[in-house]
């Protein structure tokens, strides 16, 4: 029935003002007292044996929203109602921004892919604090918040303006990210190089450490498919040292081999997102885990169109999978059909728990 839908209503409409149609159904259901119950219901089964501890945190499943969806933290709840474990609102900067000029969002329908050029938009991290200070939860989940630079802020003085947004926003958060990773904002993926990386990281740690003492709030870096094998192996390196509690593989990718789509969608600029992103996205976190095992949490991301893909994810060393472009294809049925796949594959697999199938494939190839 989505598909249909989505192919009569949806893919006629500029993406962005579907996402933007889409959202406000999502906010009014889940405003709507007996609709939210039934919809949570039907879309949001519980699976015991996917109860997943992570980051010292305990989630109904290991499956959550990556950031974008939810810059602004407006459909929390909505997004539970529809069966995410977890919502990473965000990405959040330190002061608003329109994020850049419209057209930025582009489907790539023959390839099961988003490019996408938004460039943080977002109202900043004072009215994002605000709101989630003031929200009253409907339904339990774990929410964390994804940072990035303002466009407008140098490179220079880009730990002043994480710190910024953290000092608003740790409070408010189960986790953060440091969004190192985006290519929609200049000069942003330059942060990624390592030292550059350790004192960003280092004060993002120590502002969220001086801003929330009653608790330990888990802190994460996302990075790009596009790394370099050896710098993976550096910020995984550096996550270690640092005591980083997880690293988020991966980010958008401004590779465009093989795509199937008309040549001029392709030759749009951004990050591109969903199917053709599996692969890579898949091979970085097997290294990541092959470098770091268990010593920090690994989130897998990028390309997760089916549990099937979820399912490759943990054997490969994800505690936490996420997703996002594949909702726009698959519709509200998408974390109900990952979540039934997953608990079918973990009672077909010779693994007692989800926490013993992480990183089980990749351990096997290291033994061979």
């Amino acid at each position: 029935m989505y598909k249909f839908f989505f192919r009569l209503v949806f893919k006629r409409m500029d993406p962005e003002q579907a996402h933007y149609a889409a959202f406000r159904w999502i906010r009014l259901a889940a405003r709507v007292p007996v609709l939210r119950t039934f919809l949570a219901a039907a879309l949001a089964p519980r699976y015991k044996e996917l109860r997943t501890e992570a980051l010292g945190l305990r989630m109904h499943g290991p499956f959550g929203l990556a950031a974008g969806f939810d810059k602004n933290a407006v459909a929390i709840d909505g997004m539970a109602m529809l069966g995410f474990d977890h919502i990473e609102i965000g990405t959040v900067t330190g002061e608003p921004q329109p994020g850049n000029p419209k057209q930025r969002l582009f489907r790539l329908v023959a390839d099961r892919a988003l490019i996408n050029r938004m460039g943080f938009n977002n109202e900043g991290s004072a009215a994002v604090a605000a709101r989630l200070a003031s929200r009253n939860p409907v339904f339990r989940t774990t929410v964390g918040v994804n940072i990035g630079k303002t466009k407008v802020v140098p490179e220079s003085e880009a730990a002043a303006d994480y710190v910024k947004s953290t000092e608003a926003l740790a409070a408010h958060a189960d986790y953060l990210v440091v969004n190192v990773s985006s290519p929609n904002t200049p000069g942003l993926r330059n942060l990624q190089a390592t030292e550059s990386l350790r004192p960003l990281l280092t004060a993002v740690r120590e502002a969220a450490d001086r801003t929330v003492t009653s608790r330990r709030v888990p802190l994460l870096v996302k990075i790009a498919p596009d790394l370099a094998d050896e710098d993976v192996d550096a910020v995984a390196d550096l996550a270690v040292e640092l005591g980083l509690d997880g690293i988020i593989a991966t980010n958008t990718t401004i590779a465009r081999e093989g795509l199937m789509s008309a040549p001029e969608l392709v030759a749009e600029t951004g990050g591109l997102s969903g199917a053709p992103l599996k692969e890579r996205s898949l091979e970085v976190l097997s290294r990541l885990y092959a470098r770091v095992g268990t010593r920090i949490t690994l989130v897998g991301v990028g390309g997760v169109e089916s549990a099937e893909d979820a399912w490759q994810r943990i054997l490969a060393g994800a505690t936490l999978v996420q997703g996002y472009s594949a909702f726009i294809y698959e519709g509200p049925f998408y974390a109900r059909a990952i979540h039934k796949g997953l608990a079918a594959r973990l009672a077909a697999s010779p693994y007692a728990t989800l926490a013993e199938a992480v990183g089980a494939e990749t351990r096997k190839k290291a033994a061979l």
